[in-house]
């Protein structure tokens, strides 16, 4: 009674366009008082929720992201990815969702890699004949590989609640992320083909080579950036927080001094917008650790668990039951804060099946970035929309196409574990 209770108050609040941080917060502390529970020990869980030196790279990240995206380096991984793959019919639309993968090493944000891709190749595609509803379903689809592919905020506030290696944790979530890509870079193609888009003109391998060549050369110093984070952290030269720092730096003398695309006069608007979207997330972590306080000493995990339990005892199952249960969750709730709420709860229950808690996060934060592409609450498609300047209800049609693709690489990457412990081994 008292879970349903709380879905229907969030509900209720979001309804009403309260933001999500304030109605977990609202929900949170009436739970408490109603309780008797003095209200400043969820204040302290507040506080201590933000106490973190992991937490630290949320921030840090968002303003990589930001630097990157006004710096001319998701240009260039644009151009990059154009040259590998644009020659094929449906390849410009291949092109965006490679560009995702590209600048998802970078930036551990999906509505970043959606806005930094979206804003270059949604314009690109409708000039080339894609519907613009489509080009902008497929960026929005594509722009959830920002939270999969390392370095990740989910991943990074999983590893958090559930005390597991970051740096294990990123390992894990690469060829979930190449899967996702590869399979709607696919679904792009023959879509062009069936629907009878971007007609290419056919390139030598000659030229070919040369494009790519000169794509890659100019895109070296964005390549670069990659490899250096995700090298530091692979081979314990920094951590995770410390990389995100080393992203920020690295970040600005590239796009100050190299490509001089960011000017110093814009310096101010790039940390200001970035600390806007920084706070927004750290209060929505923040509210979501008093709500998970106030579950827990409710017993709500234990009644779940013996629930679920009652329910099955085969994981297969049980990994069934999640992967509803999370994308359901994806469509109302927001990444972050689903995390910090399900991911005590459901993954001690994980274990006692027998799943792999790597394994577990990773279907997790799968599940979850398809509700950034799902109505109502989905992010990646206000900002797809907004770029593509078309309504919300224009780009359901073609969205439905992607979804199925995405659920499919979610059932895959649940019952196949290797591909997210292959890695790690």
């Amino acid at each position: 009674m008292l879970i349903a209770q709380i879905i229907l108050g969030l509900l209720a609040l979001l309804a009403i366009t309260v933001p999500v941080g304030i109605a977990i917060g609202a929900l949170s502390f009436i739970g408490l008082w109603a309780r008797g529970i003095p209200l400043v020990s969820a204040a302290q869980t507040v506080f201590e929720s933000l106490d973190s030196f992991s937490l630290m790279a949320v921030p840090f990240y968002i303003l990589a992201g930001s630097i990157m995206q006004a710096g001319g380096i998701s240009q260039r991984l644009v151009n990059l990815a154009n040259a590998v793959i644009g020659w094929l019919r449906g390849g410009l639309g291949g092109a965006a969702v490679l560009t995702s993968m590209l600048f998802a090493t970078i930036s551990g944000s999906s509505s970043a890699t959606t806005a930094a891709v979206g804003s270059t190749t949604i314009p690109a595609m409708v000039a080339k004949g894609y519907p613009r509803n489509y080009a902008a379903a497929l960026v929005a689809s594509s722009g959830e590989l920002g939270v999969i592919i390392p370095p990740s905020l989910p991943i990074i506030i999983y590893g958090l609640v559930m005390n597991q290696s970051i740096a294990t944790l990123f390992i894990a979530g690469i060829l979930p992320g190449i899967i996702i890509g590869g399979s709607l870079i696919l679904t792009s193609i023959l879509a062009a083909y069936v629907r009878g888009f971007d007609n290419v003109t056919p390139v030598r391998l000659g030229e070919w080579i040369r494009n790519v060549g000169k794509a890659a050369w100019e895109a070296l110093f964005a390549l670069m950036m990659p490899i250096i984070i995700l090298g530091g952290i692979y081979t314990g030269a920094f951590t995770p927080t410390e990389a995100a720092v080393v992203a920020v730096v690295y970040g600005l003398i590239v796009s100050l001094f190299v490509y001089r695309e960011l000017r110093w006069r814009y310096l101010g608007e790039v940390f200001v917008k970035s600390a806007l979207v920084s706070a927004g997330i750290l209060l929505i972590v923040a509210f979501a650790s008093a709500l998970g306080f106030f579950l827990t000493i409710s017993q709500i995990p234990q009644q779940i668990g013996l629930w679920l339990g009652g329910l099955t005892e085969s994981p297969i199952a049980f990994l069934l039951i999640v992967n509803v249960l999370l994308f359901i969750t994806g469509m109302f709730m927001e990444t972050l804060a689903a995390i910090i709420i399900l991911a005590p709860i459901l993954g001690p229950i994980a274990s006692q099946y027998g799943i792999d808690p790597i394994h577990f996060g990773m279907v997790m934060v799968v599940n979850l970035a398809v509700g950034m592409v799902t109505p109502p609450v989905g992010v990646n498609l206000f900002i797809a929309c907004e770029v593509a300047g078309i309504r919300l209800d224009q780009i359901i049609r073609p969205l439905l196409l992607f979804l199925a693709i995405l659920a499919l690489d979610i059932l895959i990457i649940s019952y196949v574990p290797a591909i997210s412990l292959f890695l790690i081994r």
